[in-house]
């Protein structure tokens, strides 16, 4: 540290600590978070700088108070994510981790070559069916065959969707 930022942190920390450190007890009630914010202002007025000729109080409470709005803030996600967590913990949720959606977005990549090498109308009407959930007689009209035929290409389908997903396993 140079011999004037010494000197600036020195003069902040006779100057603004104890008025500092007394704002920040008042708000957290926490003697060694109120240390931490002190120095985290202290942190910032030197990184900026120093502080501004006019109004150096406001300015420097200004900043106390931006970093304890933005602790609020950080501890509202926290507990919002916790509170997720264990809703999800009752619910039996499974979480996602990484390794999972990576596994399930290659899968569905295997899913969708697989549907691609579907012959077309096999294609259309698995599409029709299992996505669009149409009726097998709607279906069936529309493509001009019996509601078995649309049964057979579903299967079909099925079969070779499920193979797909294997063989990329």
């Amino acid at each position: 540290m140079s011999q004037q930022a010494a000197s600036d942190s020195n003069h902040l920390n006779r100057r603004w600590r104890p008025a500092l450190m007394s704002f920040f007890l008042r708000r957290v009630r926490n003697h060694a978070e109120a240390e931490d914010l002190t120095q985290e202002v202290f942190a910032r007025l030197l990184t900026d700088g120093g502080r501004p000729s006019q109004s150096p109080d406001s300015y420097i409470f200004q900043v106390a108070m931006n970093l304890l709005r933005d602790g609020a803030r950080r501890s509202k996600v926290r507990m919002e994510y916790l509170r997720d967590a264990v809703l999800l913990d009752e619910q039996d949720a499974e979480r996602l981790d990484p390794s999972r959606v990576v596994a399930a977005r290659d899968a569905l990549g295997a899913f969708i070559t697989g549907l691609d090498a579907l012959p077309e109308r096999t294609r259309s009407i698995f599409i029709l069916y299992r996505i669009e959930n149409l009726e097998l007689d709607t279906i069936a009209r529309s493509f001009g065959i019996s509601k078995s035929a649309v049964k057979k290409h579903v299967m079909k389908a099925m079969a070779m969707l499920m193979a797909q997903v294997r063989d990329f396993r």
